[in-house]
C-alpha cells in the first residue's frame, strides 16, 4: 500500500488538472495561500495550461494530466477536468499517494463512484469533494447555529437553485440530468444543514425549453424530501431565471429559522421611484469566496494532518440521493434512497 506524503512543511505542491474556468479559479486560490504552490499544471489545450501556469508560476506543463499526477515533485492534486476523467484521475492519484480534491461529481455512476472511493480509503490518502457551497459564510453559519441547536428540533427545510438560463443541449445530453447536474448542491446542503434523507418525490418537466424534454431532462423540477430524523424538506429548481442567479435556502426548527436570501451582488440599495438593487448573474460570482474557502480549508487540513470535508462518503451518498430524484421524477413514485444501489446506472 501506497503511504500518503507527509506534509509537515510548507508548501504543499500541488498540480492543477484541468485549465478551463474551474482551474484558473482554483489556481487564484492556491497562489493566494503561502502554504500551498503550484508546481505542474497539465491541459490537453497548450495555450490553456502556460495561461495557468503564468497565473500560478508552476515550473511545468502535461498534456497529459496522468504525467502530472507521476511528477516526483507533487504532493497533492487539483482536479477539474471533465467529468468522465475523474474516476481515472483519482485512482492513478491514489495509487501514487497523492493528496486530491476534486470537483463535484467522481462519477455519473454509483457503481464506479463507490468502487474509486473504495480505492481512496484504502490507500490512507486525504480526499476532498467540490461541494463549494459548504463553505460559503452564510451556509458555514447556518451549519454552526444548527449545531449548537439554537433551532431545538428541525422541521422543515426549503431550498431554491435557479441558473439564469440553460446550458448548450450539447452539454445536457452528457450532464447526467437536473439533478445530478445542477439540483446536487441543493441535495448536499440539505445534507449538510438538515441530516441523510430516507425519501424524495420529484415532478418536473420542459418549461423552459422543449428540446430538453427530447433527451430525456427537465428543467423546472420540484422534490419533497422525507429526512431520516423526520423533518420535511422542499426543493424547487430551474434552469431559467430571467433576472439572475437565484439561491435561497431555509431551515424552520421548534426555536426559530434561519435563512439565506439572495442577496444583492452590490451591498447597495437605490430609492427613487420604487428600490432597485444589482444581482448575482452567475454561480462563480456568487459563491467566488466560497470556492477560495473550500481550497484554503483543504490545504489547512493537510498541513493539520485532519480529515478534509466534505469527503468520500458525501460524493457517494450525494450522488446516491440525486440518482433517487431521477428515479422519482422518470417512474412518478415516491422513491426510497435506499433503493438506489451500486451496478445501476443513471437513468437516462
Amino acid at each position: 500500500m501506497t503511504q500518503p506524503p507527509e506534509f509537515t512543511a510548507s508548501p504543499i505542491r500541488f498540480a492543477l488538472l484541468g485549465a478551463g474556468r474551474m482551474g484558473l479559479e482554483h489556481g487564484r486560490a492556491l497562489v493566494s495561500l503561502p502554504e500551498a504552490q503550484v508546481v505542474a499544471v497539465a491541459d490537453p489545450v497548450e495555450a490553456a495550461a502556460q495561461q495557468v501556469a503564468r497565473l500560478t508560476r508552476a515550473g511545468r506543463t502535461y498534456s497529459d494530466p496522468l504525467d502530472a499526477i507521476h511528477d516526483p515533485e507533487v504532493q497533492a492534486v487539483i482536479i477539474v477536468t471533465p467529468t468522465h476523467t475523474h474516476t481515472t484521475l483519482i485512482e492513478a492519484a491514489a495509487n501514487a499517494g497523492k493528496a486530491i480534491f476534486c470537483e463535484k461529481p467522481v462519477a455519473a455512476n454509483l457503481a464506479e463512484t463507490e468502487r474509486v472511493m473504495r480505492i481512496v480509503e484504502e490507500r490512507g490518502v486525504s480526499f476532498q469533494i467540490g461541494f463549494q457551497r459548504r463553505f460559503d459564510a452564510g451556509f458555514a453559519q447556518a451549519k454552526e447555529r444548527i449545531m449548537a441547536e439554537e433551532l431545538g428540533t428541525i422541521e422543515q427545510f426549503s431550498a431554491t437553485g435557479r441558473d439564469p438560463a440553460p446550458p448548450s443541449l450539447d452539454y445536457l445530453k452528457g450532464s447526467g440530468g437536473i439533478f445530478l447536474d445542477q439540483a446536487i448542491h441543493d441535495l448536499d446542503i440539505a445534507r449538510f444543514l438538515v441530516g441523510e434523507v430516507e425519501e424524495v418525490m420529484a415532478i418536473g418537466d420542459a418549461k423552459v425549453d422543449p428540446a430538453i424534454a427530447e433527451i430525456g431532462d427537465a428543467d423546472t423540477t420540484t422534490v419533497l424530501l422525507k429526512f431520516v430524523s423526520g423533518a420535511q424538506g422542499v426543493l424547487q429548481n430551474s434552469r431559467r431565471a430571467v433576472y439572475g442567479y437565484d439561491v435561497r435556502t431555509e431551515v424552520f426548527g421548534s426555536q426559530g429559522k434561519l435563512v439565506l436570501e439572495a442577496t444583492p451582488k452590490t451591498p447597495l440599495l437605490r430609492y427613487g421611484e420604487g428600490v432597485s438593487m444589482d444581482h448575482y448573474h452567475f454561480f462563480m460570482d456568487r459563491f467566488q469566496d466560497a470556492y477560495r474557502a473550500e481550497i484554503a480549508a483543504f490545504v489547512a487540513a493537510l498541513q493539520a494532518g485532519e480529515v478534509p470535508q466534505p469527503g468520500p462518503r458525501d460524493a457517494v451518498e450525494s450522488l446516491r440521493l440525486a440518482m433517487a430524484c431521477t428515479r422519482s421524477l422518470q417512474e412518478g413514485r415516491p422513491v426510497r434512497v435506499a433503493e438506489v444501489q451500486a451496478g445501476e446506472a443513471v437513468p437516462s
